[in-house]
């Protein structure tokens, strides 16, 4: 029988979105999924109770950087791994933290179980706020169910959107791990998926900006036709020859790049 994560003294704030894995076995698989070497910088998001970190700080990093809004959590971190020196424990939100800055010339890894309430915020931020290639060589993080399928969604399929194209413009997206929601305390509503990210270089010159604005623009009228949505876009349309009866969710990835590529 598993055993519960002790947390009669550390219960997870709803405002936070937090919710810790107590599942043992869901934490070995996950963890078995993540390498690194002696050369790699590790940030681990939300580590919470430290359920992964107690795990990751078995493996060969040169530094484990453990980002913990939460005061109470950061201080209980800070204690339990102050024998090791390469284990920093960061209190910081995770939206504001300058990750660049500390991942140095090693290649980064980013893992951790997202707080659902700013999970997409958190991989826009790393998407589009740094240059490309980014920091990092490899993104292990948790959506829920619905953001995860968004993010993997193709195009023709009407879960398609913003984040599909935007994340798939950057890197290539892949399912790990299902994460049903008995595995969390308290419980969610939702269950959860782990994706993987690589960054690639496919677009790598495409302005993120300009792709940004062109999706923004297709998706907020999705319903309408691309040759209204995106009138302004018209002579694009005809140099890449893309039907312009098409809508927002029919246009692949690789079409957003070109229109993008021509502003």
């Amino acid at each position: 029988m598993k055993r519960p994560l002790n947390t009669s003294k550390t219960f997870p704030k709803k405002s936070l979105g937090q919710n810790f894995i107590h599942d043992k076995n869901f934490i070995l698989k996950l963890n078995s999924l993540i390498t690194s070497n002696s050369f790699t910088h590790i940030f681990e998001i939300g580590p919470g109770l430290g359920a992964l970190t107690e795990y990751l700080a078995r493996k060969d990093f040169k530094k484990l950087f453990l980002i913990e809004k939460d005061d109470k959590l950061y201080k209980k971190l800070k204690v339990r791994f102050i024998d090791n020196k390469n284990i920093l424990p960061v209190n910081c939100d995770a939206l504001q933290y300058d990750y660049e800055r500390y991942s140095g010339n090693y290649k980064a890894l980013i893992v951790g179980n997202l707080p659902f309430n700013v999970s997409s915020q958190l991989l826009m931020r790393w998407i589009v706020d740094y240059e490309w290639p980014p920091f990092y060589s490899k993104m292990i993080l948790m959506f829920q169910k619905e953001v995860a399928e968004r993010i993997l969604a193709s195009h023709n399929q009407k879960i398609y959107g913003r984040i599909s194209v935007i994340t798939q413009a950057r890197c290539k997206v892949k399912k790990l791990l299902y994460a049903p929601a008995n595995i969390f305390f308290p419980k969610p509503k939702v269950d959860g998926v782990i994706l993987e990210f690589t960054p690639m270089n496919k677009y790598v010159n495409v302005n993120i900006s300009n792709l940004q604005k062109i999706v923004r623009q297709s998706f907020e009228q999705r319903r309408k036709k691309i040759k209204t949505s995106l009138k302004d876009y018209n002579h694009l349309l005809r140099k890449y020859k893309i039907d312009d009866d098409l809508r927002a969710e029919n246009l692949s990835v690789d079409d957003y790049c070109k229109l993008a590529s021509g502003i």
